[in-house]
């Protein structure tokens, strides 16, 4: 279920998934993050995703003009776990209402794991 914008030239139909991908995109740029990951919820294996995939590790969810973000990412060791979480969360609020015009309602973070950068 995505979102409609129009306007007297017509109409735009933005979809959740287009929303995650932007989410991933912005996140992935942060300093201090190793990745996205996906957790499946048959075995709770994390599991580290390239760029391809970065709409897996982002949960959208959009209720009435708001939109509401849960990311699951991996931090690098050393690295302060709050300062990386919250320059993601200011990253990825900021690009997704630049980008889509929506409101962001919340940025959840939530820290799968942590890896040692080589």
């Amino acid at each position: 279920m995505g979102k409609e914008i129009s306007n007297e030239y017509g109409s735009v139909d933005i979809s959740e998934g287009v929303i995650a991908t932007i989410a991933g995109a912005a996140a992935i740029e942060c300093y201090g993050l190793v990745g996205m990951s996906s957790r499946k919820s048959t075995d709770k294996v994390v599991e580290l995703l390239g760029r391809e995939n970065l709409s897996r590790g982002v949960v959208v969810a959009i209720q009435e003009n708001e939109v509401t973000i849960d990311l699951y990412i991996i931090v690098g060791y050393g690295m302060k776990i709050s300062e990386v979480a919250m320059n993601v969360m200011e990253r990825v609020r900021y690009t997704v209402e630049n980008l889509t015009g929506f409101s962001v309602n919340k940025v959840n973070i939530n820290v799968e794991s942590v890896r040692v950068l080589e």
